[in-house]
């Protein structure tokens, strides 16, 4: 076999591999491009779910408590004190400088933070307004596949058709993440489309990159080659 021949063979073989691992991956960027097309960003966040809080009225005759008494039990110079409602009642939210947030009943100027489990469900339970109710508040302390925000966070279970699971923060209880299995099969893809295996987060990370370089190369190649191919068989010079 001549260099001219042995040489064409094996692009032609190398190519045609190369277009196989490509083509793969090609089909599951269009995958992933039409789940994210499919699904309404909304659902995906379950914002469909979300009850209207129950607004407090404060006026200047509000029994509430003293500053003083609240800034008496944190250690350390805060940043911010901020007086919101939590499902029924009213609370103190107060961020030190050194990004610890706690909350105080503002009634009582009684901590709060840490929540238990059984606050976190009565938290869920005021914020969900789908069909169903919560069944248990799971104690996180790892990231997971689900959840990779800040840590540790109360994970509520609902026991509605779309499988809602609600993140609520022990120290703030506010409400972080809310999962469904619509956001299961979106993240999936998601995680396909940007191939990002680990951590699901990394647009460009370089497998990425490398793979999109290699499928613009493969696909630049493969019309240069459509064209000389059928510039010979239109020319009458060979197939």
């Amino acid at each position: 076999m001549s260099f001219k021949k042995g040489l064409r063979k094996y692009s032609t073989l190398f190519h045609k591999w190369m277009g196989l691992v490509i083509g793969i991956q090609v089909v599951l960027w269009i995958a992933g491009g039409f789940v994210m097309s499919y699904y309404k960003i909304e659902v995906v966040r379950s914002e469909h779910n979300i009850a209207e809080p129950d607004l407090i009225a404060f006026s200047a005759d509000y029994p509430l408590a003293p500053i003083n008494l609240v800034l008496a039990q944190v250690e350390g110079p805060v940043k911010e004190v901020k007086l919101r409602s939590l499902v029924d009642y009213p609370v103190y939210e107060v961020t030190l400088m050194s990004g610890q947030v706690d909350i105080f009943h503002a009634l009582a100027a009684q901590k709060l933070s840490p929540l238990p489990g059984a606050a976190a469900v009565v938290i869920a339970e005021a914020d969900f307004a789908g069909e169903g109710a919560p069944t248990e508040a799971l104690w996180v302390e790892e990231h997971n596949t689900e959840y990779r925000g800040v840590l540790p966070v109360w994970r509520v279970d609902m026991n509605d058709e779309e499988g809602t699971h609600l993140y609520v923060s022990p120290q703030t209880g506010q409400v972080l993440a809310r999962r469904s299995d619509v956001w299961r099969v979106y993240d999936f893809f998601w995680m396909l489309h940007i191939m990002d295996y680990k951590n699901r987060t990394d647009f460009n990370n370089p497998l990425l990159v490398w793979a999109s370089v290699f499928a613009l190369v493969f696909s630049v190649t493969g019309i240069i080659m459509l064209f000389y191919h059928f510039k010979r068989r239109d020319f009458g010079l060979g197939k």
